[in-house]
């Protein structure tokens, strides 16, 4: 008998062993350990209970044991109290609950046997198998059963470090998914092991495309502002350390031909034994940040030309009219005052301008609604610029059943005001400027009230058209015409989308230039 218990003990490990090279699913792994546990001991029934990473203790595997008994065992493992200080004390909790099966009667499990599962000198769990007869277990049982205690703790703990990698590599999944900048793995011959999404959309390709590709055919530079390639700096010995991070900067050639600016950081992969295992392309599109940097300078240098004109003419005609050497007549004078004056209303609408333009940028743009005749209100700052110019005739023409509409009279003031002065300075040669309403019946926004500035001056390029609202933006044409900083038909477009509406450069139109705004005609008809 004795040889034919050992064999069978040494087939039931040997099975075991191969269930933890071949079985991926701990639970199914640790019922089996439970069951060859119990065939081999006699028993009628065994369980495992392991300590998990909250705190508390959980039946892991059954065999033998109602799962209404298994449910009614967990509630109470769970409350017991988790104690890092008095590990011994924490189990003899767990050992008593167990145990308490034995003087279950119903279930007619009358003798018990426990050991601990124990990895690197942790307690992770405990095996307990159950006979039906009483009896005592025997050394040669206890020694079986630390055979299989011992399996156990091993296929716990491979789970448990395959769970903590698998974790590691979802979280890692998912960083690359959902990162905004796009991210290339190479391996040591730069070839592109991984790539991200990002990645994909910013160059407008697709994923068989790029893995496999050598970097160079990744990457084709059209113009390198900053930086060494990756390839000059291997040159040179890049990396030297974990640390080292390369950052190149410039324009380089998308799979359709498009251009693209970008800024590229390097970083290098090492293990544990300082050998270099990847290098880590972190790609970012920098096309608004070149944005932000022309708008800077486009700032500065409009501003700066903008303010140094009247300041430099107001400096002057002071500096004239000082002069003790000369007696001004008052004619003289008051011609230079004016001057002054109008200089120093140049230099406040600037900086009102400017001051609006911040406001928009934080969002600080408030308006006050009110019913209001926008036929009344062309009519009122027709008049008002008629008075500043000999040269221009303003027209305007309005149904008479046009509506009201919901705004803030102040500031659409603002809006009148930028259109017809700028229709004024374009169309130097004079001319008519006509001042139109109609009505626009929209399918998605409905009923629109609709206004627009006519001049018989040269009109607005096609190629400007599009950015004659962006701020600062002023056309060639325009720069050489007139002064200005290019932030009237900037707050202009504000305005009216504030309100709702949409502004815009009507391109049909030949004999000169035509900006038409539209409102929603919310108001009650008159």
């Amino acid at each position: 008998m004795l040889p034919d218990f050992r064999i069978r003990q040494r087939d039931y490990l040997l099975e075991i062993s191969r269930a933890l090279t071949s079985e991926l699913n701990l639970d199914t792994l640790l019922t089996r350990i439970v069951r060859f546990a119990v065939e081999m001991l006699a028993g009628q029934a065994g369980l495992i209970a392991l300590h998990s990473d909250e705190g508390h203790w959980e039946i892991a595997a059954a065999y033998g044991i109602p799962g209404g008994f298994v449910r009614y065992l967990n509630t109470h493992l769970r409350n017991i109290a988790p104690s890092e200080e008095d590990v011994q004390q924490e189990l003899a909790q767990v050992y008593e609950s167990l145990q308490g099966l034995t003087k279950n009667t119903s279930l007619g499990l009358l003798a018990s046997v426990g050991l601990q599962l124990v990895v690197f000198e942790r307690v992770i769990g405990v095996i307990f198998i159950f006979r039906g007869y009483a009896s005592h277990f025997s050394a040669n049982d206890r020694a079986l059963l630390q055979s299989f205690a011992t399996q156990a703790a091993i296929a716990v703990n491979n789970a448990q470090l395959y769970t903590q990698v698998s974790r590691e590599k979802q979280r890692i999944d998912a960083l690359l998914d959902t990162i905004a900048d796009g991210i290339l793995i190479l391996t040591l011959d730069h070839r592109v092991a991984r790539v991200n999404p990002a990645f994909l959309r910013m160059f407008a390709v697709s994923a068989d495309k790029v893995i496999g590709q050598l970097h160079r055919n990744v990457f084709s530079w059209v113009r390198r502002q900053h930086g060494l390639t990756l390839e000059q700096a291997e040159a040179g010995g890049w990396p030297l350390n974990p640390q080292a991070t390369l950052y190149v900067e410039g324009d380089v050639r998308r799979f359709d031909g498009s251009v693209l600016p970008v800024g590229i950081t390097y970083a290098p992969l090492f293990s544990s034994d300082n050998h270099l295992l990847n290098i880590i392309a972190s790609v970012r599109d920098i096309t608004h940040f070149r944005q932000v940097e022309e708008l800077k300078s486009t700032f500065i240098s409009v501003i700066s030309h903008e303010l140094k004109t009247p300041v430099a003419l107001i400096k002057g005609y002071v500096a004239t009219l000082r002069r003790d050497d000369v007696q001004w007549d008052s004619t003289i004078v008051q011609d230079s005052l004016q001057v002054i004056e109008e200089e120093a209303d140049r230099l406040t609408e600037l900086i009102e301008n400017l001051l609006e333009a911040s406001r928009l940028q934080a969002g600080g743009l408030q308006l006050h609604f009110s019913e209001i005749s926008l036929e009344a209100l062309a009519q009122r700052m027709a008049e008002r610029f008629r008075t500043q110019t000999e040269k221009h005739h303003l027209v305007v023409d309005f149904p008479s059943d046009f509506p009201l509409v919901l705004g803030d009279e102040e500031r659409l003031v603002q809006v009148f005001s930028n259109l017809i002065s700028n229709a004024i300075k374009y169309a130097s040669s004079g001319g008519e400027i006509r001042l139109q309403g109609h009505l626009q019946d929209d399918p998605v926004q409905g009923v629109q009230a609709v206004v627009c500035v006519t001049d018989e001056g040269p009109g607005i390029a096609p190629g400007d058209a599009p950015h004659i609202f962006d701020r600062f933006y002023r056309a060639d044409a325009a720069t050489r015409m007139t002064k200005g900083a290019g932030l009237g038909l900037y707050l202009t477009r504000a305005i009216v989308e504030a309100h709702g509406g949409r502004i815009w450069v009507d391109t049909r139109f030949q004999q000169g230039a035509r900006i038409c705004f539209s409102l929603p005609a919310d108001a009650p008809v008159r």
